[in-house]
């Protein structure tokens, strides 16, 4: 006989009532949420009214409250979305819709060894460690140790632990990943300059593996296009971007929302040549400077008609900080706080996994 193989534990897939050390989110009569942690003995205040935690501890998931001023919350166990948007940040975070994009585009399965880098606040690994399962791999890099604390503090939160496929490594890609030995089907890079870690990547991805990297400005888009069409290592790039419109629905009152998210960052994907192959020469020709040796041109060129008073930008080079790729400094007073909260919501959910007397 076949014994059916127990679910994974961890706080995104328990069931059963509430427990202490659980995060639980509010919604109420306006939409409004709170997320909050159960903790004996605490009370949840808002400017109307109150309510006990101990009054949730014990039931079930999808249960409702009321306070002492008669506001009704809906309580429910939050979903990665949710925590995503509502846990500890030093870095921004990859938005639920381009992780989304990631897992799917990047053909992220169960068992598949994946790298990445940098971890940021941990956001996308908890979806690449979804899309994996406990039999996959995912190796993370990340160049700072502050950041790297707050993931790790994030990643235990949610999942109630430290995740069986999960390794994290705080130092240069370049450098780190040489000395793995790893094979990886995939790779996804979000960070500053990820152009120069393709071949390091290649060197370390199975012919076939599919490459993603997340970046937010056009520049940078534009350099990783660049550098893997002169690699000579990997296809053709494709890139894109998506805008997520909720819907606004009241009886026949339906249209679009008046907010969106909008450009987050752009997407773009290739895939490992095998060794010794060369890539299709492309079909289309490329438009004028679009090679990184072509001189920076501080004059239109003879075949560009230019109108009294337009005006010819020089491109300047990109400086060591980042800046001017589009990166936003954290300071390092945000980033110890996120790793406190962090570590604190690791250490409640770990002590929620611990099982209790009956």
């Amino acid at each position: 006989m076949n014994t059916p193989t127990p679910p994974p534990t961890g706080a995104h897939t328990r069931r059963g009532p509430l427990r202490e050390g659980e995060r639980v989110q509010l919604t109420d009569p306006r939409g409004r949420m709170h997320t909050i942690t159960l903790t004996a003995g605490k009370e949840f205040h808002t400017h109307r009214g109150k309510f006990l935690h101990d009054d949730l501890i014990g039931r079930p998931d999808g249960t409702t409250i009321v306070n002492t001023a008669s506001i009704q919350y809906l309580v429910m166990r939050p979903l990665l979305p949710d925590f995503v948007l509502s846990m500890p940040r030093g870095a921004a975070v990859v938005y639920p819709k381009d992780a989304g994009q990631i897992v799917a585009m990047a053909d992220i399965f169960p068992g598949a060894v994946v790298i990445e880098a940098g971890v940021g606040s941990g956001a996308l690994t908890m979806s690449l460690l979804r899309a994996v399962g406990d039999g996959g791999q995912v190796h993370s890099f990340e160049r700072r140790q502050d950041f790297a604390d707050v993931a790790t503090g994030n990643v235990e939160t949610f999942f109630g632990g430290g995740h069986p496929a999960w390794t994290l490594r705080v130092g240069d890609l370049v450098e780190t990943l040489p000395g793995v030995g790893l094979q990886a089907d995939r790779a996804v890079l979000d960070m500053l300059a990820p152009w120069e870690c393709l071949d390091a990547v290649a060197d370390a991805m199975a012919p076939g593996g599919v490459l993603i990297c997340y970046v937010a400005t056009a520049t940078q888009l534009s350099r990783v296009a660049e550098a893997a069409r002169d690699s000579g290592r990997w296809t053709e790039p494709e890139a894109w971007e998506s805008m997520v419109r909720g819907w606004h629905l009241e009886g026949l009152a339906v249209r679009p929302q008046h907010r969106m998210i909008g450009h987050t960052g752009f997407l773009i994907t290739t895939r490992r040549l095998a060794d010794g192959v060369k890539p299709p020469l492309r079909k289309r020709r490329p438009a004028p400077g679009a090679y990184p040796t072509t001189p920076v041109a501080t004059e239109a060129p003879d075949d560009l008609e230019v109108e009294p008073g337009d005006q010819v930008e020089q491109v300047e080079a990109n400086g060591e900080d980042g800046t001017e790729y589009g990166d936003r400094p954290v300071s390092d007073r945000k980033v110890r706080k996120a790793a406190r909260e962090a570590a604190r919501g690791a250490e409640a959910s770990a002590a929620a996994q611990e099982p209790t007397e009956e």
